[in-house]
């Protein structure tokens, strides 16, 4: 990778960048949008690490920004997410090979579910290196207890059984359920940006997700946070 490009990171929550913030050096705080933004160093690489917040509104704003004026040539989303593939365990990883809004519904029109009508595309699709370099990541950190899949995004938390089935039925290939992946996907999708959505898994998307959420979103965040620095620090 060039000297000057500039890798942008988004957490939907604090507990998602705190451990990124901690690694960084020479790290500037800059104000846009009522957002901070903190540009610095991390593993030698020109970063810029931010909160988004919850929601996929505020995660498309917040990548358009690192796009727009902080010039991001390649976007990394870090985080905690629900387990929908039967094959998942809490704390295990989820790599993005696409990207789907679940609670885009027109299907009432006759458009299959996850559909944006009169797009050219609704399933975004995750850059081919990024996901080759988060794999060879995750087969050194956690071996075993990874998987590739499709990252599902809607503005809601699962914590039903009969969702998650019905989730991993209608998309094909998908492995998890959060709040902002699809969004950041899509701003990157229309800008031609690279990009891939890490996911550790906090809870099963079931009826103890609640629970399971709170006692586990540390220890998955710090799984996301040593992905995503050993991923900078390789990238090339």
């Amino acid at each position: 990778m060039a000297s000057e490009a500039v890798i942008g990171i988004i957490g939907a929550m604090d507990e998602e960048i705190e451990r990124l913030l901690q690694a960084a050096q020479d790290v500037e705080e800059v104000e846009v949008t009522g957002m901070t933004f903190y540009r610095g160093q991390l593993a030698g690489r020109h970063v810029v690490i931010c909160k988004s917040g919850v929601g996929k509104v505020n995660a498309a704003v917040t990548t358009q920004v690192l796009i727009d004026r902080f010039g991001a040539k390649q976007v990394l989303f870090t985080g905690v997410a629900g387990a929908i593939h039967p094959e998942l365990n809490i704390g295990d990883i989820v790599i993005s090979t696409y990207c789907m809004h679940h609670d885009m519904d027109v299907t009432a029109l006759g458009f299959e579910p996850g559909v944006i009508p009169f797009q050219q595309t609704s399933r975004f699709e995750a850059d081919g290196a990024l996901v080759q370099l988060a794999e060879q990541v995750c087969a050194e950190l956690f071996p075993g207890r990874y998987l590739k899949g499709g990252v599902l995004s809607g503005d809601q938390f699962i914590a039903s059984r009969d969702k998650v089935k019905a989730l991993f039925e209608t998309f094909p290939g998908s492995a998890c359920t959060e709040m902002e992946g699809a969004a950041v996907a899509q701003v990157c999708h229309i800008h031609a940006i690279p990009f891939v959505i890490i996911r550790s898994m906090s809870d099963k998307a079931d009826g103890s997700a609640h629970v399971n959420f709170a006692e586990f979103t540390v220890e998955a965040a710090l799984h996301s946070y040593q992905i995503i620095e050993r991923m900078v620090s390789q990238s090339a």
